[in-house]
């Protein structure tokens, strides 16, 4: 009997042991849960961004562009892949070159029909209005286009694309 004992307590004592645990801080001799933001290569976040929608993530990379008419919007890239960051707040100017690790909110935009229609409409008022020339409204015109035989040749009903909503950001090491 006590040699069953004793193999059960080595089993629980084996089992505890491997069972993986969150990262957790005493604050106020209260338990806090450490929330780890998981990191998606920018190679591989067209793929995984849908897993992540609404949710936080980082990416790390070059920035490539920082938005001109206003600011708030820059690309981060790598060889491998791209992602657009919009934020609130103007970017700095003097982070064109600079790699870094940004934390995001996971966005999608879902292109289908009924956007494309929208496009088309306010694609032929803008033309109308003189907004925009004729060489635009055909290169919108195409745009849409390409949008509809993308989705006609997946076979699908609508095209995501993602995008971060920035939440901060730090020099890549």
């Amino acid at each position: 009997m006590k040699k069953i004992v004793f193999l059960l307590i080595i089993s629980t004592f084996i089992i505890s042991c491997k069972t993986e645990s969150k990262p957790e801080v005493e604050e106020n001799s209260q338990i806090v849960k450490i929330k780890e933001t998981p990191v998606v290569a920018l190679a591989e976040f067209d793929t995984k961004a849908s897993e992540y929608v609404n949710k936080e993530v980082e990416v790390k990379g070059i920035v490539d562009h920082v938005c001109k008419h206003g600011g708030k919007k820059i690309l981060l890239v790598t060889d491998d892949g791209d992602v657009h960051i919009n934020s609130d707040e103007r970017f700095d100017e003097s982070l064109m070159g600079s790699e870094i690790a940004v934390k995001g909110i996971v966005v999608e935009e879902r292109i289908d029909e009924s956007y494309c229609l929208k496009m088309d409409e306010d694609n032929i008022k803008s033309h109308s209005e003189g907004v925009s020339n004729k060489e635009q409204f055909e290169a919108k015109k195409k745009h849409v286009q390409q949008y509809r035989d993308q989705m006609k040749a997946n076979n699908v009903d609508h095209i995501s694309l993602y995008s971060l909503k920035y939440v901060s950001h730090i020099e890549a090491k």
